[in-house]
């Protein structure tokens, strides 16, 4: 009983709660009856409802505001040619009438936001039929495309377009009973991004027009443009596709559940064949992306490797370089000073010298010997010079005597040769220090 008293809030706009109803049967005392149960007579009963009086209200004005309801069953509702034959009309059978007494339109006219138009729209829809209604997507059309079309294949919708008008005859029965139903809002849910606009206004007209143009094609803006307002409200379901967005049907408002599902789930079978078609090349192409990022990535870590081997070897290169040059350069210094020393000795005396020679034999850590005399005067210090000169530092070397064993580099270098024994001749051999 509660539904009938909504649908009557459709036709008249006078609430539920401020409903005056005369005939119902002695037996229909609870809301939540339904009418099977509630003691209506089939196929026919009259009741009549009006406004509930109020403190300012004339009883002129509520008996203005009574309407004669009639309950037809859907079984026997054949029988009845024309609602006429009891005294109602077409349009107030399907509402039309009651538009004029509805307060507020579905959709502000020009408006500037469109995502505002359709929080409007959403509000007043769930006011005029319940909160059981398709899910109307906030936003512009072009956010709807994105939201349905430009995601991964997997995760892609049809579009359904709901265009309303509230001066045709059959959009009250269309929104309460189709759009409304349980299974329909359930596979629009599951399947579809559900976008809506209002045409009663005709600047909101020429705006969705435009829009149509722009994005379905003349052809399709001027399906919509021809028909009838009594043609409406129209579903508009939208495919979209690599190079245009494809309208796969425009459903009118004169449709049953049953078509209208039938034919959402004809156009989920185009859409589920060309989704699955998309998902194929969709991982096809992100397996080619793999394994092309798996190559770069391999060669990327390649080039690293060169780079750095490169880099270690120009690092290697550099130190060698570096350690080559300070080896030429301590060489170089070392020959500086081996000259200095070669140059400061005293000239080597000849075997027939009136003054006393020391003849000395020194064997190299090689093995080969070289000999030199020197007066016997001389220091201990130019036998180290001489030695220094031929490569042997003292720094580096000891000067060793052989009868008896000794390090003569820890004797003292201003002695004379004849002082530490080196007279007339001794043989001696280097050794490098540890």
């Amino acid at each position: 009983l509660y539904q009938v008293k909504r649908n009557v809030y459709d036709l008249t706009s006078i609430p539920v709660r401020h409903q005056l109803w005369e005939g119902w049967p002695p037996s229909a005392t609870d809301d939540s009856m339904t009418l099977a149960v509630s003691g209506l007579t089939f196929p026919c009963h009259r009741l009549t409802v009006g406004r509930r009086s109020s403190p300012v209200q004339t009883r002129e004005q509520s008996e203005e505001q009574c309407t004669d309801v009639h309950m037809v069953s859907d079984s026997d509702g054949d029988d009845f040619e024309d609602a006429t034959e009891f005294g109602v009309d077409d349009g107030e059978m399907f509402g039309v009438a009651s538009s004029a007494l509805r307060k507020s339109p579905m959709m502000p006219e020009n408006a500037e936001n469109e995502g505002d138009a359709l929080l409007q729209f959403t509000a007043e829809f769930s006011s005029r039929y319940g909160d059981c209604h398709p899910v109307y997507f906030i936003g512009s059309l072009e956010a709807a495309f994105q939201e349905a079309f430009y995601g991964k294949a997997r995760d892609r919708k049809l579009l359904a377009i709901y265009l309303h008008h509230d001066e045709s005859v059959l959009t009250n029965v269309f929104c309460s009973q189709m759009l409304c139903a349980e299974s329909i809002v359930s596979y629009l849910s599951q399947n579809f991004i559900t976008w809506a606009w209002d045409m009663t206004k005709e600047a909101n007209r020429a705006r969705f027009l435009t829009m149509c143009t722009r994005h379905f094609g003349s052809v399709v803006a001027q399906t919509i443009r021809t028909q009838k307002t009594d043609q409406f409200p129209l579903f508009l379901i939208i495919m979209g596709k690599r190079s245009s967005n494809e309208v796969l049907n425009v459903i009118q408002g004169n449709t049953t559940v049953d078509e209208l599902m039938m034919r959402l789930m004809a156009a989920m079978e185009i859409f589920s064949a060309q989704q699955q078609e998309d998902i194929k090349d969709e991982d096809e192409r992100e397996a080619r992306e793999n394994v092309k990022r798996e190559q770069d990535e391999a060669y990327r870590i390649s080039l690293e490797a060169d780079r750095a081997k490169r880099e270690a070897q120009e690092r290697e290169m550099a130190e060698q370089f570096r350690l080559e040059q300070i080896r030429k350069e301590q060489e170089e210094e070392r020959e500086a000073i081996r000259l200095s020393l070669e140059q400061s000795l005293p000239p080597e005396p000849k075997e027939e010298s009136t003054e006393s020679v020391s003849k000395l034999r020194i064997r190299t850590p090689s093995g080969e010997f070289f000999e030199r005399r020197f007066l016997a005067s001389s220091k201990l210090q130019v036998v180290f010079d001489f030695v220094a000169s031929k490569g042997y530092p003292w720094e580096e070397y000891k000067l060793l005597g052989t009868f008896p064993r000794r390090d003569v580099t820890q004797l003292d270098p201003n002695k004379s040769l004849l002082e530490v024994k080196l007279y007339p001749q001794e043989t001696l051999f280097l050794e490098a220090k540890e």
